[in-house]
């Protein structure tokens, strides 16, 4: 029996681009379901159940942002937004609301897909997964044990320290902005406190990094937050 192809929903109001990017999924082996605004997109979500949403903000018929929030309320597949908007705030609402990714138009079809294969994989291994340990680079965590260790050797790590690198390698490939990090590590009591993340952050590339100056898996998203990269 073949495996299922992955479908993705494209929900974007200018044809163009609505088409360019079908093409591109499509020539990746993925299947494509476009939707030209807010409230076809959130039914095809709803009957088609996508492995992958796709999705401008600029909506005719409603504001992306609010899309996200809606399917949020139901379903966690991953979002992609695709904007013309490059504020850094429009980029922040977005991801604060649930999107995993954001792409600023205009963009290439490489680097789409490289987004697209990687939230892809991450929904795949999230799916199977009953592993009790992740590993990245010379890094090894013992989810049950909570123990960390780098070549083999434990690292010493703070509760705080563990619970961010927990929850950042349990999001890998996804932009995490300050706010969702500092509630889901800290709680909703600290969420306009982000000097917190930027002092732990630059604690956990310390003991885990091999070069924090040139952090590989613990990235910066410049007026954002940070990408977990395994």
């Amino acid at each position: 029996m073949s495996e299922a192809v992955p479908v993705v929903i494209v929900v974007e109001d200018e044809e163009r681009i609505r088409r360019f990017v079908s093409m591109a999924l499509q020539t990746e082996g993925l299947s494509a379901v476009e939707a030209e605004n807010a409230r076809r997109g959130l039914i095809d979500a709803g009957t088609r159940r996508p492995d992958l949403v796709i999705l401008d903000l600029g909506l005719p018929d409603m504001d992306g942002t609010e899309f996200i929030r809606d399917l949020r309320t139901w379903s966690d597949v991953p979002v992609i937004v695709l904007s013309a908007r490059t504020a850094e705030a429009e980029k922040v609402a977005a991801l604060d609301a649930g999107a995993d990714d954001y792409l600023t138009k205009p963009f290439s079809a490489a680097e789409l897909l490289a987004r697209v294969r990687a939230h892809l994989r991450r929904r795949a291994a999230i799916a199977g997964s009953g592993a009790s340990s992740l590993a990245f680079g010379q890094i090894e965590i013992d989810l049950g044990k909570r123990v960390v260790r780098k070549g083999g050797a434990v690292v010493h790590l703070t509760p705080i320290e563990y619970r961010l690198l927990a929850y950042l390698a349990a999001n890998p490939d996804c932009v995490l902005t300050h706010r969702q990090i500092l509630n889901a590590v800290w709680g909703p009591h600290h969420v306009e406190d982000s000097h917190y993340v930027r002092v732990f952050m630059a604690q956990l590339r310390k003991k885990l990094e091999a070069d924090p100056s040139r952090p590989r898996h613990f990235v910066t998203e410049s007026g954002v937050g940070y990408r977990f990269v395994g």
